[in-house]
């Protein structure tokens, strides 16, 4: 990964995976088409697309230059669902993935290496999609937190048990260098990096029974300056819309992928 020099003598520059041990750190589209998917997020989020190393069937969105989203148009090939997936930063993907399956999560593919690091999808022990990634950053990790600003969501049955599977797997609240901070607040669980809320963690009121009616899943949500346009985009463009308001809108896009478009950087 290049240096920039033009970056302001002693601001921090963040290149590797553990550097951000826990926290969000990339998501990526699992899709059946990528020129298709390319077009409709070029019209709802104004993303622009360079081609990956990884071959034809990947692409890189781009925001002012900076990478912020992947696409793999791989889910007929792998049969895989379409959909976008959140990729956690963490020293090891092995130590990560063996902690996972020792507290009832699967791994689904790898670790696998992708160079400049190794990265491997894994499921909770209820059945929530999430990626791990090893190695240096795609983008720097600053950079990419603000340049397209995403946050994301686990919607889960049991918001305390989550936790303490996604923080025993990611160390979180740890002593490691640069762990992600956990706290409770109005019945939620937050996660924060460097002082940024990352992530949060619900499934009503902690220490209420279990939601057996929810279906686990991390939800990916992008801040934008036009929930309205996002929507109306969406629409034009062969996606659907499962709910809006005036802040906010939960889409499909073409192919079926679920996400959420925010007037606010985090919810």
């Amino acid at each position: 990964m290049n240096h920039d020099t033009s970056r302001p003598r002693g601001a921090t520059r963040i290149v590797s995976s553990a550097s951000v041990s826990g926290a969000p750190c990339w998501v990526s589209l699992t899709s059946r088409d990528v020129d298709a998917t390319e077009d409709f997020y070029r019209a709802v989020l104004g993303w622009e697309w360079r081609s990956a190393k990884l071959g034809d069937r990947f692409r890189m969105a781009l925001v002012d230059g900076t990478p912020v989203a992947g696409i793999a148009a791989v889910a007929d090939m792998w049969q895989m669902a379409v959909a976008w997936t959140p990729y956690f930063a963490v020293a090891s993907a092995d130590e990560a993935v063996a902690r996972a399956q020792e507290r009832g999560g699967t791994a689904a593919v790898g670790p696998l290496s992708f160079p400049p690091g190794r990265a491997a999808l894994l499921a909770d022990r209820d059945g929530a999609t999430f990626g791990i990634w090893e190695g240096a950053l795609v983008a720097d990790w600053e950079k990419w937190r603000h340049a397209a600003p995403t946050f994301i969501r686990l919607h889960t049955r049991d918001a305390f048990d989550a936790a303490i599977f996604y923080g025993e797997v990611l160390d979180w609240a740890t002593e490691r260098s640069g762990c992600c901070e956990v706290q409770y607040e109005g019945g939620e669980v937050v996660l924060r990096s460097q002082g940024d809320i990352v992530a949060r963690i619900e499934s009503g009121a902690l220490g209420a029974a279990p939601d057996p009616t929810i279906r686990p899943h991390w939800q990916i949500h992008f801040a934008v300056e036009d929930v309205a346009a996002c929507v109306r985009a969406a629409e034009v463009h062969g996606g659907s819309v499962l709910s809006k308001g005036s802040d906010e809108a939960v889409l499909r896009d073409a192919d079926g992928a679920q996400f959420t478009v925010t007037s606010y950087p985090e919810r």
